[in-house]
């Protein structure tokens, strides 16, 4: 009787073949990746800062301004600032500031490393997991070179995406690693059959005799952790493995489905923990929209036709916008058909999953870590946005790359043909991320492209009235700020900037009526408290000025700018010890506070303690030189000693 031939090995793909047969070690074509993606989107490192979220997580962030201190990390962990608990992303922007201070080179160069790493960890992780070399080149370089991808790396305040996803691929690339040892391990277990001790059988991936495959498990853990604390989008990390495990690990070929569940257990908290976290500080912070404002039915029928516009963009990637606006009511034939697109194209890859395992595992991918940022639970204003394409995306580019090399594999010069053809891709993303890195440059030229883009874009025009504010355009800005509240009367922050440049103006009345209406969108807005008080105080109402210096006070108590412009107040008013104990605390809460220290000065020569007044006139003009007030004063003390100046009096305009 003839003996069966031993089953042999699965031949390498093509493209694993080509890789492996190549001259240029895989470290090496990874590394001239991360090389290709630092220089596409080495102009962001030229650019400014933005009036969008850049001055709430950066500039002006006193927390992070100052630095990376033990007091400011103890903050980073301990509060829900900006409507999320990121405290890593937070740690991040502390270590720019350290590094660069408020240059913002230094802080697009952050942006632009990370996002090039990315790219490596996703070329890595793939080849890694599928040995297909050129196929995981080609996903990730698409990936890398996208113009989605532009929003998350030339915008500082997005920091949050490309720290997470960089946390995030190693926490895969980690399981990948566990999961193989794992594999291993079985295939001797089967080679040379041995006992199971109840050890093992109880302590599962924690037994010690999978010890070297535990450590990448506790990795995985670990990474995935720093993840979850840089931004919570992570959440569906745990699904994500269960994907990885279906294909292309195929880990359910060995072992149950339940096994594979109960070994994500450990993730599955973690995940659970930040989702509550992330959760409450929204609510807080008033971020997560009431079901009266967006009814659920609103909200899922933008869900549906939102995944129909990211994948649109991803495919065609035109008229991205820094800010979509939510349309509210949707038209339900646009509904249906997004619905009825989303399940045809699901039902179609889940026929077809024996056969091409990739594209449902790919679908799933996107589908799966879409959810939490679709809008079903409605966070901010938007419809959508690019950034939140940045892990989705990665799933479904395998469809493509995949499925094109599936369709041709047996043609004559395929790989040619298909090598070709990525190039191409890749290159046209290219010159579309360089044009939309340009949009990037400063306030104006984003928000002046987003109006050329959308429609009703009530953000863009309040974003673009600060810009020209910023540049003495305050006409042009008031006008911009005035379409922004036709489009949304309740736009709060519009409000108080248009209060700001009716300031500027010397139009008092209508500034004071703009903070009013502010204060009542939003009664613990303590800007608008302090800059209201500088109109009452501009018009000589001074109790009501000082009442309102004293709210800012107390809904912000390290608002130094407010404590400063309390002791103005008081110190027209004759009360000079009280003004005096406000400067002070000026001082102390912003020791470089160039204003407060001449202001303080004018305090103490009134008080005729003329040694100490000179010597806060002097540290002004040190921490300023050409402070024209610090200057006048102490000149004018050191010419008559007197006791009873008659100089002008603050510095400081409340």
């Amino acid at each position: 009787m003839r003996k069966p031939a031993p089953k042999a090995n699965p031949a390498p793909t093509m493209a694993a073949t080509a890789m492996a047969q190549s001259r240029f070690p895989l470290w090496l074509i990874g590394g001239l990746l991360v090389l290709v993606t630092i220089a596409l989107y080495w102009p962001a490192t030229g650019h400014d800062f933005v009036n969008y979220d850049d001055k709430e997580y950066v500039l002006d962030n006193t927390h992070v301004t100052s630095g990376l201190t033990l007091e400011n990390a103890r903050w980073a962990f301990g509060n829900g600032y900006a409507g999320n608990w990121h405290p890593v992303t937070w740690l991040s922007h502390m270590l720019d500031c350290q590094m660069f201070g408020l240059n913002p080179w230094g802080h697009h160069l952050t942006n632009v490393l990370l996002h090039a790493l990315n790219a490596g960890l996703a070329f890595a992780l793939l080849q890694q997991m599928t040995g297909a070399g050129l196929r995981s080149l080609f996903v990730a370089a698409l990936f890398a070179v996208h113009p989605l991808r532009v929003e998350s790396v030339a915008w500082v305040a997005e920091r949050k995406d490309v720290l997470s996803v960089f946390f995030g691929l190693l926490a895969l690339m980690a399981y990948a690693r566990y999961a193989d040892g794992r594999r291993q391990k079985a295939e001797r277990r089967m080679e040379k059959p041995e006992g199971r001790g109840r050890w093992s059988v109880v302590c599962g991936p924690w037994s010690l005799s999978h010890f070297p495959s535990s450590i990448f498990y506790l990795l995985s853990l670990f990474f995935l952790a720093l993840g979850l604390m840089s931004k919570p989008m992570l959440v569906t990390w745990p699904f994500v493995m269960l994907l990885l495990d279906y294909w292309p690990l195929e880990r359910f070929k060995r072992n149950s489905a339940w096994r594979l569940v109960t070994e994500k257990i450990p993730f599955l908290v973690l995940t659970a923990v930040a989702s509550v976290v992330t959760f409450v500080a929204q609510q807080q912070e008033g971020a997560v929209k009431t079901v009266q404002k967006l009814p659920l039915g609103v909200r899922s029928g933008n869900a549906l036709i939102s995944c129909c516009r990211y994948l649109g963009k991803l495919f065609w990637p035109t008229d991205l916008a820094v800010f979509y606006p939510h349309p509210g009511q949707l038209p339900g034939a646009k509904v249906l058909l997004a619905g009825v697109l989303i399940l045809g194209i699901s039902v179609l890859l889940f026929v077809k999953r024996r056969r091409s395992p990739f594209l449902l595992m790919g679908w799933l991918w996107f589908i799966g870590t879409l959810v939490p940022v679709i809008g079903l639970v409605q966070v901010g204003e938007q419809a959508m946005a690019d950034r939140y394409t940045y892990i989705p995306s990665l799933g479904v580019l395998i469809l493509p790359v995949w499925g094109a090399y599936e369709l041709t594999r047996r043609r004559r010069y395929h790989m040619i043909a298909l090598s070709v053809a990525g190039s191409a891709a890749i290159f046209l993303c290219m010159v579309l991320t360089q044009q939309q890195l340009g949009h990037w440059e400063d306030s104006e030229a984003l928000f002046r492209h987003a109006l050329q883009v959308t429609e009703n874009n009530y953000l863009a025009h309040g974003g673009l009235g600060t810009a020209l504010g910023k540049k003495g355009q305050i006409d042009e800005a008031i006008s911009q700020y005035q379409e922004a509240l036709r489009l949304k009367p309740d736009f709060t922050d519009v409000h108080y900037n248009l209060g700001n440049a009716l300031n500027r103006k010397g139009q008092i009345d209508e500034a004071i009526s703009q903070f009013q209406e502010t204060i009542r969108l939003q009664p613990d807005y303590a800007l608008a408290h302090n800059n209201l008080g500088n109109a009452l105080y501009r018009k000589g109402r001074d109790d009501e000025a000082i009442s309102q210096y004293q709210e800012a006070i107390r809904l912000k108590p390290d608002y130094s700018l407010a404590h400063n412009n309390l002791g103005n107040a008081l110190y027209r008013k004759g009360r000079d010890d009280e003004a005096i104990s406000q400067y002070q605390e000026a001082i102390r809460l912003k020791p470089d506070y160039a204003d407060a220290h001449n202001d303080l000065g004018l305090a103490l020569y009134r008080k005729g303690r003329t040694g100490e007044a000179i010597s806060q006139f002097q540290e002004a003009l040190r921490l300023e030189p050409d402070h024209p007030a610090a200057r006048k004063n102490l000149d004018f003390v050191l010419a008559t000693k007197a006791d009873s100046p008659q100089h002008p009096s603050t510095s400081t305009n409340p």
